[in-house]
Parts: structure tokens; sequence; C-alpha cells
């Protein structure tokens, strides 16, 4: 295992292995190491080495901090400061049997990683406002600003979230952050169907109640979940407004149990775990009727982003990966054994141009090939 502490050391290991042929496969906090097929003949560039906060100014809401950085220590570090990172980071730990808070802020932002509120506050990509990175040449460079009004060169930063690692080591990483709500409520709408728990949701997302968060959870009773939050009295009155909003769909309760429900959410627990777990995509409108279909061929499901995020626990992965495409969506295989994992691409089949222009930016970052371990 290579374990650079600086920059330079990190595009000496980078440079001598586009040289040389060799194969590095980045490594954070280990919580997504199962994603994708297993990797051979590759070398692991341990990244925890790049830790530590650079900068971080709570008035501006602009937050620098290296890669390594453990997410947990990110968000004690802005909750302090009565801040947030809006994306709400969902924590891949705990569904492959890890502690929760042990990625790191760099795989956050690689996997693009976003959480209920993605739906209301945008995803992290639509957070992060600068990075720093070493390319497959081993070039490092820099991209973005510490300040949300920025509109210079291209916008590598926006790229590079979602990008798995494929594209370049990320180093550092500056963030946007804004301050966390003084009151949460989280209401429930019980015993709905999935194709009208998804007009419920999305009734709610087009009030003018201001809905952070909703989802909807099948089994073992139906609840569908609306997470109102902000100053106390407009919480009150938007709750009131969602009520009335809400009235043809049945009687909104407040939930007593709030965060035990979104963490069963964060952490799939209401999905079993020797199951092949998928993460599926699709319009909002389509996310019952997806749900529906595969739960009559013997899936379990759940539902987020206002219909938007299917969790599918199902072993046949061709009937998961058609009613993706019949919805308008695409499954990308999160959890399975290893050997399903070596025959079956995480990421869904790309259209050939689209598979072609990924293609041609892979080559940009990294003509030799140095972070291509064959996991996608």
């Amino acid at each position: 295992m290579l374990r650079p502490a600086t920059e330079a050391e990190l595009s000496e290991i980078v440079g001598e292995a586009a040289a040389t042929g060799g194969r590095l496969a980045i490594r954070g906090g280990g919580s997504k190491i199962e994603i994708g097929a297993p990797e051979e003949n590759v070398r692991a560039l341990e990244m925890r080495g790049f830790d530590g906060v650079v900068d971080y100014d709570p008035p501006e809401l602009v937050l620098t901090v290296r890669a390594g950085t453990r997410l947990a220590e990110v968000q004690a570090l802005v909750a302090g400061q009565n801040q947030m990172l809006a994306f709400e980071p969902f924590d891949h730990g705990p569904i492959f049997g890890r502690p929760a808070g042990d990625a790191t802020i760099g795989g956050v932002v690689a996997a693009n990683v976003s959480g209920s509120q993605r739906i209301s506050s945008g995803a992290l990509r639509d957070h992060l406002l600068g990075v720093r990175a070493v390319s497959g040449r081993g070039e490092l460079f820099v991209s973005g600003a510490k300040v949300v009004k920025n509109v210079t060169g291209y916008d590598l930063p926006k790229l590079l979230a979602g990008s798995w690692g494929r594209l370049a080591a990320l180093t550092e990483v500056t963030l946007k952050v804004l301050p966390a709500p003084r009151m949460a409520v989280t209401c429930v709408l019980r015993g709905l169907a999935p194709e009208a728990a998804v007009q419920a949701m999305a009734a709610a997302m087009g009030s003018q109640a201001e809905v952070a968060a909703a989802a909807h959870r099948p089994m073992p009773e139906p609840m569908t979940l609306f997470r109102l939050q902000g100053f106390n009295a407009s919480v009150t009155a938007r709750m009131q407004a969602l009520e009335r909003r809400l009235a043809p769909f049945g009687q909104l309760q407040r939930a007593a149990e709030a965060e035990a429900l979104w963490e069963e959410l964060r952490s799939l627990a209401p999905l079993p775990v020797d199951v092949p777990l998928w993460r599926v995509s699709v319009p909002p409108a389509a996310g019952g009727g997806l749900g529906r279909t595969l739960q009559a061929l013997g899936a379990e499901w759940l539902l987020d982003w206002a219909g938007g995020l299917a969790w599918i626990s199902m072993a046949d992965g061709a009937a998961v990966r058609q009613a993706a495409a019949a919805a308008g969506g695409h499954a990308m295989l999160l959890r399975g054994p290893a050997a399903l994992r070596a025959v079956v691409p995480a990421f869904h089949p790309q259209a050939s141009a689209l598979a072609a222009l990924e293609g041609r930016v892979r080559k940009a970052f990294d003509p030799a090939g140095v972070f291509e371990t064959g996991r996608f």
C-alpha cells in the first residue's frame, strides 16, 4: 500500500505508475470498497495522509478540508457552528457492516454521495466550490475557488464529483455549507399504495410547504415521510398547510420517532443484507410503479427523493435493469457477492455515444489508464 502525505509525493507515485504501466486503486475510508468488480493487479493508494481542515470561515459559509479527512469529523466541525452539509451525505459504511462516519470527505465527493435532502437542497456537486487533485498524468491541478460566486474557467469540480476516482486523486475540497435548521419535524401518511405515495410526495413537493425531504417505506406498514425544517413558527405554519394539501391522501400525523425513521433510511435497515442491493434512479413519478413491478417479482424496496431514488433488494439483476430502463432510469449494482460483481457491471450500460464521450474524458485526464483498475 502506498501512503503519500504530500501532493509532491502523490504526483511522483502517479507519474511513476503512468510511466511503468502500473494501476492504482484510490482508497479513503474503505466504506465503498465493495462496490464494483473485485480489483486485481493493482496497488492501493491510501489517501488518509491528506487529513485536516485547511480553512473554515463560518460567516462566509465556506469550508476547505483535505480529502482524507473523515466525514464524521467534518460533520462534527460544522455542527459545532450550527451549520451543516446541506446535501446530507449518505454513508455507505453501515450497509456493508462497517461503522458510520469512517468515509472520507474525498470519497464522498468522488462518489457524489447525496442523501434524502438532495431533493430540496441539491446534490453534493452543487455545493462543491473547488478542488485540488492529481491527474493520471501525475500533474497537480486546481479548479474552482474558495468563494460561492465563481465563474472562472472550466467547472472541473462538478466533473470530478461522481467520477469514482477514475479521473484524478483528490487532495483537497472546498464546500459550501449552510446554517442548520432551528427545528425539524417529520410528518407521516400511513397505508398508501406505491402510486398514491408518489402522488402525495409530488403534491407535497409542489406545494408552498417547502418540504426538505420525502420518502416512502412500503413494509411492514406503508409509511410516507415528509420532513419540514426551519424556524419554529415557519415550520408550524407550513405543517398546517401541508396537512390541508395532503388531506385527500389521508390524515397527516407528526412522527414521534422521526430521527429513527430517517436513520433507517440512511442505513437501509428495512432491507435484507444477504440479497443484492440496487440503487435505481428514475423520474419521481415512476418510482411507485417501479416498486410495485419489482415487488411482484419478489423484490423488497424503499423510495427516497420523492420517488426519484429507489433502493431495491433483488437477486434478478436483469429484471431490475429492465424495469429501470422501462421507467426512464438506470440501475447501479451497489452490493452483492464478489462472484456477481465480477460479471455484472456496477453501472447501468450506457448508450454508445455517451460511453464514447466518457472514454475521451477519462483519456484526457488519465491517458495511461493509471486509475483504470477494472472496478467499473
